[in-house]
């Protein structure tokens, strides 16, 4: 078994562990606090900080549901970004692609961002990105650029897909 197989399986086993605690501490709620303090193990290095709290209701609401119904495991690689360390990213960007329109096309600047306002996400593994632009509908998560299969954010409505972040218009309507 491969490493990634063996801490899906704990997950998924401790969430059962976890389950009759849930129980008791948030009856109404125990699957789905079962499920976050599981992928909470499982993904030791993500955090929710910062998120809006309706993103982070939605993205713990659609994991949650992912995990029970499908036993699907998703992680956030990054969400909240304050806007010093989203204008280093976009500066790191520029310097790598050369001009400030082809960063554009992987990284926004700060004022641009829907990482800075705390309602995006960047999803793992691709199989919980998969899960998610499959599912994200019922949540009012979805995936924003073609290039990004990983990216979603938390919308009243299906925006329209563009092809990449900077070609999607400064003033969005999610």
């Amino acid at each position: 078994m491969t490493r990634t197989i063996l801490l899906e399986a704990a997950t998924k086993v401790l969430a059962r562990v976890f389950l009759p605690v849930a129980v008791l501490r948030h009856h109404g709620a125990a699957r789905h606090h079962a499920a976050q303090w599981a992928l909470g193990l499982r993904f030791p290095r993500e955090s929710l900080a910062g998120l809006h709290p309706t993103t982070r209701r939605a993205f713990e609401a659609a994991r949650a549901e992912a995990f029970w119904r499908d036993g699907q495991l998703i992680g956030l690689t990054s969400g909240h970004r304050d806007a010093a360390e989203q204008y280093r990213l976009y500066k790191d960007a520029v310097r790598s692609a050369g001009s400030h329109q082809e960063a554009r096309r992987w990284v926004l600047p700060p004022h641009e961002s829907s990482h800075v306002q705390g309602t995006a996400l960047d999803v793992r593994p691709s199989e919980g990105a998969a899960w998610l632009e499959r599912n994200g509908d019922k949540h009012k998560l979805y995936r924003r650029y073609d290039n990004e299969p990983w990216h979603f954010e938390l919308c009243a409505t299906r925006p329209a897909r563009q092809p990449h972040p900077g070609a999607a218009p400064v003033r969005r309507s999610c």
